[in-house]
């Protein structure tokens, strides 16, 4: 079972795009039950807020299921629990350092680190440019999923 947790700035937006998206993904390839997908934020903004209306939206468009859920910070119990926990940007590099104090066992990474093009994932929350996150997380999720096949992990 591989555990990922992918972390933004206020989960509403960038996080759970990516969950949906690899929970889709895993879902048409067959093998969802491999792995538990969840997200969290670095702040406590957005706490208890559903889905980016954005969000919803762009993922509506090409299909990708939405689950009405409610947005939480990361813990430092989260380091514990999952094996990979994937973030959006620099900003939340910074900010989940605070909050978990090291990544003594390299479990935190850029979600587009697996790419051949790393870079960060714009906020669509600034941008309102939902359509160009999106070509990025899926860019992202791709990516993972080969990087785990290649390790055997899936």
């Amino acid at each position: 079972m591989v555990k990922i947790l992918f972390v933004c700035h206020g989960n509403i937006c960038r996080s759970p795009m990516a969950e949906f998206v690899l929970k889709d993904m895993v879902r048409r390839q067959n093998i969802a039950d491999k792995f538990i997908i969840e997200s969290a934020a670095t702040s406590r903004e957005e706490i208890g807020n559903d889905v980016h209306h954005g969000t919803k939206r762009k993922l509506a468009e090409v299909g990708v299921p939405v689950e009405r859920r409610r947005a939480r910070q990361v813990t430092k119990e989260d380091y514990k629990n999952f094996d990979y926990l994937l973030l959006m940007d620099e900003w939340n590099h910074r900010n989940l350092m605070r909050i978990i104090g090291s990544d003594p066992e390299g479990k935190v990474h850029g979600l587009l680190d697996f790419s051949d093009n790393p870079r960060d994932i714009a906020d669509p929350w600034y941008t309102g440019n939902f359509d160009i996150t999106y070509d990025d997380i899926v860019e992202g999720c791709e990516d993972f999923l080969k990087l785990l096949r290649e390790k055997g992990e899936i």
